[in-house]
């Protein structure tokens, strides 16, 4: 199949217009994004305000636009959060989009999280207590931080089956690969709890202008779980600092996005940049290794 010259690109465009001129029906793949929260963001062009009604309606148009141009097999995963003064935000955009899509999971992305030894058992793993991640402390006393968001995952029809052990974590307990049948090696599900930590508090204010950007490992495992050998495109409707374009080229798929703020633009372009070096880089040192091996054998072969 020929490569479609408007793929591997942030257009500079507000998403609904994006997608009307540029994406024909079902021809995208897998949707990971991270809308607008409504809760008074400060970014640097849009208005993060809206009226409830007027937002909730537009997400839903959003919404709509996204299952045109889904596969009927197709994933959508949409990240959003919320406050504690406004906890329903996640939930009414979800129910919006009740309308038009089968919720098929509801994945919690963990950002920071506290262990105690003493509740977790014999796990050879961990020695002691652990406290793991970053976030935004609330000086509050009557809330308590929030350490999660939430990941939406829609599908046409809620019957996609996905590739769950592409994101599998070993068993900590190794006794059960014989146990279950199932098992067919030291790998099983990791369901729907993720954790996945920011960069520390400092080197995000450095290299990450935005103020609601997430992790490029979270767009990355959406795409593995959906399942990377049936993923040709993937879209991120509101691109922000390119997370998912990072993502999409480190797993060697195609993607396309659409942003309003030139400057996050340019961001995220540099650090597509940057992975598609870093893979390069790779590449070029899997190749010398592999042409030194080669060397050495056929000279051990000689001799």
């Amino acid at each position: 199949m020929r490569l479609s010259k408007k793929y591997n690109k942030i257009y500079h465009m507000d998403c609904l217009k994006g997608m009307r001129e540029l994406l024909d029906d079902g021809e995208v793949d897998v949707v990971v994004t991270s809308p607008p929260y409504n809760l008074g963001i400060k970014y640097n062009k849009y208005e993060d305000n809206l009226p409830r009604e007027k937002y909730l309606k537009w997400m839903e148009d959003v919404g709509k636009e996204i299952k045109r141009v889904l596969k009927d097999e197709g994933s959508f995963f949409l990240n959003i959060g919320y406050t504690n003064k406004d906890p329903w935000i996640a939930w009414e955009v979800a129910f919006r989009l009740k309308k038009h899509f089968v919720l098929q999971n509801v994945i919690h992305w963990v950002k920071s999280i506290a262990i105690q030894k003493e509740d977790v058992g014999n796990y050879p793993n961990i020695l002691g207590d652990i406290a793991v991640g970053h976030y935004k402390p609330v000086n509050s006393k009557r809330y308590l931080s929030i350490m999660h968001e939430y990941i939406f995952h829609f599908t046409k029809k809620g019957n996609v089956e996905l590739d769950k052990l592409a994101i599998g974590v070993p068993y900590q307990d190794k006794s059960n690969i014989k146990r279950w049948k199932s098992a067919k090696a030291d790998l099983r599900d990791r369901g729907n709890v993720w954790f996945i930590p920011y960069e520390t508090i400092k080197s995000r204010e450095k290299q990450r202008p935005h103020p609601a950007t997430f992790p490029t490992k979270l767009p990355e495992m959406c795409i593995k779980l959906h399942g990377l050998s049936r993923t040709k495109l993937v879209l991120d409707p509101f691109m922000g600092l390119g997370s998912t374009a990072v993502a999409a080229v480190r797993l060697g798929v195609n993607y396309i996005g659409f942003e309003i703020d030139d400057y996050y633009i340019k961001v995220a372009e540099e650090r597509v940049a940057k992975e598609k070096q870093l893979l390069q880089n790779k590449s070029q040192v899997k190749y010398q290794k592999t042409e030194k091996s080669s060397k050495t054998k056929t000279i051990t072969e000689f001799i």
